[in-house]
């Protein structure tokens, strides 16, 4: 009898031990797919701005953790390279040199720090009065329209050794085999759609001469990330501050996004002055490292949506297969070999699930979108920033997206109240 109890009872401990391992495979995977669906724009920001790609992909794991220490884990997000800051990075390389210009986006990463404490010391409702859903829903709406082209040019554009039809046709494989997954699957399976995604369009890639593996051949099996330490410049730090401002109005329109998605009040708990100051140290610490500012990714929130996989340790697991990833350059080439059309199917559905996010967040106020002032604020935010409306100043520019939002915030506050239709 106690032999029988015993042989039980190891079998409910392996069993046990079984199901922790199970699913902390099943976490592993999932955060594997968000790194995946980060991994293209997340390479190219520091490949278009002249820094190291090893060394953003290293950083975006640091700043990620480091964001889910300061709100306690609370968010499903995945922090990486900026696009907000390509173009004055560029610049400011040009004018001041790599040290230098890490030293403004250091100074950068602290606007976000002191807006966190605005928020603090004026509370919550601040962000609600400022920022209510009639204008962060369009903000929402624009972030998934402006990256529209994006998607579509990488599904669609011929390479050097295949043709548009080709590119289409892969691209299409890709975003038909995640949609099908997503839709008629179940359980496990149903939660790594995009996973599918890739490698049908990848499998399919082989023959038609679309992967590359050349990267893999020239890559280094381990080699440490190209860290560089910034030094301070005051001209760089001027240049780059002004810029801040629009990726952390950007950065309060997607943790409205991720809120609706999950269902959870992010701006609330764990707040938003949390999520602006561990956005903020995620980007001062990248940028002493070598690396591009961070900010929330709306194609992960998107890939968070699609999936229903709403559990923040997955992004952990994400951040960590960034960090170790970024030591080991045979791994990280075989990533750089999935060809572009493949992540252009892909982020077909997921841009297009972000501008969903945002059109559900408006619908859901019951609000009526009719009423002058609200046509009013909300035509503006979308066409100014799906348009590209520029405004320039010397070197610095503001446009799309973060003039967008800019304009929809002063909209709201400067239009007064109009009466009810009747």
């Amino acid at each position: 009898m106690t032999e029988i109890q015993n042989r039980s009872s190891k079998n409910t401990q392996d069993a046990i031990a079984s199901t922790a391992y199970h699913f902390r495979l099943r976490d592993f995977l999932l955060g594997a797919q968000m790194l995946f669906v980060a991994f293209g724009a997340l390479v190219l920001v520091p490949i278009l701005a002249g820094l190291d790609p090893n060394v953003a992909l290293f950083t975006s794991g640091i700043g990620t953790l480091c964001f889910q220490l300061v709100t306690g884990g609370k968010v499903p997000v995945y922090l990486a390279s900026s696009f907000a800051f390509i173009a004055p990075i560029t610049l400011s390389v040009e004018r001041y040199g790599v040290a230098a210009t890490l030293s403004g986006l250091a100074a950068a990463g602290v606007v976000y720090l002191i807006l966190s404490l605005v928020v603090f010391w004026g509370g919550s409702s601040i962000i609600n009065r400022v920022l209510p859903t009639i204008v962060t829903g369009p903000v929402i709406m624009v972030i998934g329209l402006s990256l529209a082209s994006t998607a579509v040019e990488m599904a669609t554009e011929a390479g050097e050794t295949y043709s548009a039809a080709i590119a289409i046709l892969v691209a299409a494989v890709s975003l038909l085999v995640t949609m099908l997954t997503a839709i008629l699957t179940r359980g496990f399976l149903r939660l790594i759609p995009i996973l599918f995604g890739i490698l049908a369009g990848y499998i399919i890639s082989l023959p038609l001469g679309l992967v590359d593996f050349s990267p893999m051949a020239q890559a280094p099996w381990l080699a440490v990330p190209s860290f560089t330490v910034p030094s301070f410049h005051l001209p760089a730090i001027l240049f780059i501050l002004p810029v801040a401002i629009a990726p952390a109005i950007e950065h309060i329109g997607d943790v409205v996004a991720i809120s609706s998605v999950t269902g959870n009040n992010y701006l609330r708990d764990p707040g938003i002055h949390r999520t602006l100051l561990g956005d903020g140290i995620a980007t001062s610490l990248a940028a002493c490292l070598g690396g591009p500012p961070n900010t929330t990714y709306s194609e992960v929130t998107g890939a968070v949506a699609l999936t229903r996989a709403f559990n923040p340790a997955i992004m952990t697991w994400a951040a960590i297969a960034a960090i170790l990833l970024s030591f080991f350059g045979k791994l990280g080439a075989v990533l750089q070999t999935i060809p572009v059309p493949v992540m252009g199917g892909i982020l077909v559905v997921l841009f297009g699930t972000v501008i969903i996010v945002g059109m559900n967040s408006m619908t859901q106020t019951q609000e009526d979108l009719l009423q002058p002032r609200n046509i009013a604020i909300v035509g503006a935010i979308l066409i100014l920033g799906v348009g590209g409306m520029s405004v320039n100043a010397g070197a610095f520019a503001l446009e799309g997206i973060g003039l967008s939002s800019i304009i929809g915030v002063l909209l709201n506050l400067l239009l007064p109240q109009g009466k009810e239709r009747s």
